[in-house]
């Protein structure tokens, strides 16, 4: 309601100013209309900018602001060529017109081009460098991120911005058990990352009001400051990759670690339950992989020697088929 009484406020202000000043040389009533709809104009202006993101607008006004300045110089020097006054002023108002435009498209379109980083590239040894990496909450909850880190894989450093932070906490203040207890271990897991000699852990005050979900502000972070999401969340992972942004997924990483099982091979499991076909048993190995055994629903609760006999790949790991052999340990 206030900002509604503001903007009738300005608006008023122009239409007063309109009426006692008419621009133009118009009439008192003419002159009122001119200031009503200069008051229109800025008040649709201002709630666009009130929608737009911080860095868009700011990057807009310095290409604005450059495509002034660059305007000005190349009319200032091409309207020597021109024969007539009118022609000289002709090709001041084309380049003061041209380039301001162009640094506004830039800045809206291309904001990261007029971004002080960027300019210092040019200036910046061409050796290579580490980019950052944002950690979002499911990297953190799952905890393995700091057994990765501790082997030397991960190098470089790990920002968690204030947002990310923020929904940790409200997870360990959850009144459900077990959302505490997870948020609390990813508390206790940013702890250990801070331990951790070969990365530097970074708390980022940098955040985007504008956007509402947690998601959508680590993908406009990662564009800001060119860096790597680590994530779990396949959600994310796939709207990140969309947007060009690169993403290395935890589940992805354990995945390719798991060893190469070949048809044919023998391997030793543990039958833990009974399959959904007849006859059949389960088992899995150390890091999760499922098992599923013909001939081995009678060998529950006993470790026995299967052969591989065919690996199936999901989206969420590997399945191994095999056939009980008939030894029992």
């Amino acid at each position: 309601m206030a900002l509604l009484l503001f903007r009738v406020f300005i608006v008023s202000l122009f239409l007063i100013a309109g009426y006692f000043y008419p621009p133009f040389m118009l009439s008192r009533t003419a002159g009122g209309l001119v200031g009503l709809f200069f008051g229109l104009v800025v008040v649709i202006l201002e709630t666009r900018v009130r929608r737009a993101q911080f860095r868009i607008i700011w990057t807009a006004s310095v290409g604005t602001l450059i495509g002034v300045l660059v305007g000005w110089l190349l009319g200032s020097i091409y309207h020597t060529v021109a024969r007539t006054p009118e022609m000289s002023s002709f090709i001041r108002i084309f380049f003061l017109i041209t380039f301001p435009y162009i640094g506004f498209l830039l800045g809206v379109k291309k904001p990261e081009w007029l971004e002080p980083g960027f300019f210092a590239s040019f200036f910046r040894s061409k050796s290579p460098e580490q980019s950052p990496k944002l950690l979002d909450t499911s990297a953190i909850i799952d905890g393995r991120i700091a057994e990765v880190c501790s082997t030397g894989f991960v190098e470089g450093h790990l920002v968690v911005p204030q947002f990310v932070l923020k929904e940790l906490q409200l997870v360990a203040d959850s009144p459900d058990a077990l959302k505490r207890q997870r948020g609390r271990r990813g508390l206790e897991v940013l702890d250990r990352l801070q331990k951790i000699s070969k990365i530097k852990v970074i708390i980022s005050d940098l955040d985007f009001p504008e956007v509402r979900d947690v998601d959508s502000k680590l993908i406009e972070a990662a564009r800001t400051l060119r860096a790597k999401i680590i994530t779990n969340d396949f959600n994310l992972n796939k709207v990140a990759k969309l947007q060009g942004i690169e993403v290395l997924n935890i589940n992805e990483l354990a995945n390719a670690l798991k060893p190469v099982v070949l048809p044919g091979e023998t391997m030793r499991v543990f039958i833990l339950k009974e399959g959904k076909e007849k006859d059949q048993g389960v088992a899995y190995l150390d890091d999760g992989t499922m098992v599923v055994v013909d001939n081995a629903r009678r060998m529950i609760g006993q470790t026995v020697d299967i052969t591989v006999t065919s690996v199936l790949q999901t989206t969420v790991g590997k399945m191994i088929f095999g056939r009980y052999n008939g030894d029992v340990h």
